[in-house]
């Protein structure tokens, strides 16, 4: 059994609708501070042991960068025991991520990928009067604490109209844990090991993952990737238009590139027509496999959504071994509906992945279904909608009688900052704050 009341609430329970989020980047300038600082937080971060809890949607989570934990002193054999990714660091691997040109580490927002993250607080709630709540209990923890600088905010918000900057319902994916007594979202998905995603318990493999030492470190932990993600809704917009025939085409080339009709209805169930009241219903949108549409004729293989988890489609590779999860809030204003041109305003979306492995799951993903094709037979084609394409990009579709081909695609997201964390349980925590070293 998964040892909840261990377990940080941020790590099992899917984001609530609506919501607002804020991300708070501290650096730790005195070891004895951001010690006591981790003392403190015990008693502020959410753990998951009550997922029935009125409170259960509003939680503070916290997270550290390697150079975070370096910061704190953590001993030389405990830094070593931790994922060779994590040690790296995001801007280290910007070239397995598809971080080139645009989305280069020497274009992204200051701070970060820098030494200087040491810490991210994550405080998310459905309402900004919850919200205000649980970002006073973070600050109560920082007051009168010197040695400890908040360097870096981001303030999310759940747009009017209920979906992500592009114009898609989000939000609608989530898998089931053993052991954490939160339901999926995909009844026929069986629920995965718990070791995909918390370590210290077996994953898909029969095995324990790799877990930092010592014990009391890393069990219960868990590896998550923050970016920060701009989101070009007009050049998306102006895409669509551009090579569209009709308004209805439009949508229908919109939801073929995504795998999902703008409301959230997936095209496995509804591939001619848009169906909002399905989209917007979370015991059916998710409910459907690949495996009686292999060749794609309603959701196109090369599609976000099946590119990102294939489900029960025929790939390259064990599809449950990759599953991993995704959480988005969006950030900045929206783009009134209609317009074409970029107002110049930053909007986007502050993407976190969770699991255990951050190889085999975020960058495996990023790497080869994001921004590769062979595993789909796809060849070297990229993600129509979060590929780092270049303006040559191409996306293909089957369709009766010949195959449909867009051609010309340029980036639509842009990275403008990540970092690698460790997520430690509440035990962890008060492990770090009693480090002497």
């Amino acid at each position: 059994m998964l040892e909840l009341d261990d377990i940080q609430s941020g790590v099992l329970r899917p984001r609530p609708s609506p919501y607002v989020a804020t991300y708070i980047l501290l650096r730790i300038d005195d070891r004895s501070a951001g010690r006591e600082l981790m003392g403190r937080l015990v008693s502020v971060v959410a753990a998951a042991a009550h997922p029935s809890s009125p409170n259960a949607d509003c939680w503070v989570s916290v997270a550290l960068t390697y150079h975070g934990l370096e910061a704190l002193g953590v001993p030389r054999d405990s830094l070593d025991s931790f994922a060779w990714e994590f040690r790296q660091g995001m801007v280290a691997r910007a070239k397995a991520l598809g971080d080139g040109g645009e989305s280069s580490p020497e274009h992204w927002e200051a701070p970060l990928g820098t030494s200087d993250v040491h810490v991210v607080l994550t405080a998310l709630a459905p309402d900004p009067a919850r919200l205000g709540a649980a970002l006073e209990r973070a600050h109560k923890a920082l007051r009168e604490l010197g040695g400890i600088e908040a360097i870096w905010r981001q303030d999310c918000h759940a747009l009017s109209t209920g979906k992500e900057p592009f114009g898609f319902r989000d939000g609608i994916s989530h898998p089931a844990i053993e052991g954490s007594g939160i339901p999926g979202s995909n009844p026929r998905e069986e629920p995965l090991r718990a070791g995909e995603f918390v370590l210290g318990y077996t994953d898909e493999t029969g095995s324990l993952p790799p877990m930092p030492q010592p014990d009391v470190l890393g069990r219960n932990g868990t590896y998550v990737a923050f970016r920060k993600l701009h989101q070009r809704v007009a050049a998306f917009r102006q895409y669509l238009k551009n090579t569209s025939s009709s308004p209805e085409d439009e949508e229908c080339l919109a939801a073929k590139m995504m795998g999902r009709w703008r409301s959230g209805a997936p095209l496995a169930l509804c591939p001619h027509h848009d169906a909002p009241d399905l989209g917007a219903d979370p015991s059916r949108n998710n409910d459907f496999l690949y495996s009686d549409d292999p060749t794609g004729y309603k959701t196109p293989p090369a599609s976000h959504v099946r590119r990102a988890n294939p489900r029960d489609a025929a790939v390259a590779g064990v599809v449950r071994l990759h599953r991993m999860i995704r959480r988005g809030t969006a950030y900045g204003p929206e783009l009134p509906e209609g317009v074409l041109e970029d107002d110049g305003a930053d909007r986007g979306l502050m993407f976190a992945f969770i699991g255990a492995h951050l190889g085999r799951q975020f960058e495996f993903v990023q790497a080869e279904w994001i921004n590769g094709g062979d595993f789909l037979g796809l060849g070297d084609a990229k993600d129509s909608i979060a590929g780092a394409n270049d303006g040559t990009g191409v996306f293909s579709f089957p369709r009766r009688p010949i195959p449909r081909r867009l051609q010309g695609l340029p980036r639509f997201v842009v990275t403008r900052g990540g970092e690698y964390c460790f997520m430690p349980g509440l035990r962890a925590l008060r492990w770090l704050a009693e480090l002497r070293t």
